[in-house]
């Protein structure tokens, strides 16, 4: 009886018919809560974000789209940086590393969570292969995700996390205690 009162989780119903994006469809959508923008992710990490939002189906862009990114680091240095999907059957790239940044291959990259879509520290991909010596100012860097993304038959949909509080004023400074206006000259006579 247990099961029956937790919510089921979202279903991947089927993909995209482009055989250029990376997109697949889940049977929950506007009906169930569900909004753009939402992170996805599987038991082993990050899938995907909702994308679009039907009354009873949600389409998600998988990591793997050449459209889609996430800003990452390295779990082992705190290294930041995005990674981006480059199609079907292609690594994942993490671009604009310098060539001396500490990225080495099997470090496993986490989410920052600098875009506030992803919360930090979910689990995103293990790095492949580094490619220092390109002729280019940044390294090559494969990756390979960890989530099943196409693979996975179950997923679960983050909820938009509590808003930040907001930002703190900033400290008065020595020159704030001093009244404004104009200073008073004393007259000698």
């Amino acid at each position: 009886h247990l099961k029956a009162s937790l919510p089921q989780l979202p279903i991947v119903m089927f993909t995209a018919r482009d055989p250029f994006s990376q997109k697949v469809f889940i049977d929950k959508g506007g009906d169930s809560g569900i909004e753009p923008g939402a992170a996805v992710i599987d038991e082993a990490g990050v899938v995907g974000q909702v994308t679009r939002v039907f009354a009873s189906m949600a389409e998600v862009t998988l990591l793997t789209d050449k459209d889609h990114a996430v800003p990452v680091m390295s779990e082992r240095t705190g290294v930041r940086s995005v990674l981006y999907g480059a199609g079907a059957g292609r690594s994942l790239e993490l671009r604009f590393i310098p060539p001396s940044a500490d990225i080495a291959a099997g470090d496993r990259l986490v989410t920052s969570g600098l875009d506030r879509t992803y919360p930090p520290g979910l689990a995103v991909a293990r790095v492949d292969a580094v490619e220092r010596d390109t002729g280019q100012i940044f390294a090559r860097i494969a990756c390979s995700p960890l989530a099943g993304v196409n693979r996975s038959g179950e997923l679960l949909v983050l909820g938009r996390t509590a808003a930040l509080p907001p930002r703190p004023d900033d400290p008065p400074t020595p020159d704030a205690a001093r009244k404004p206006g104009r200073a008073k000259i004393r007259r000698g006579g």
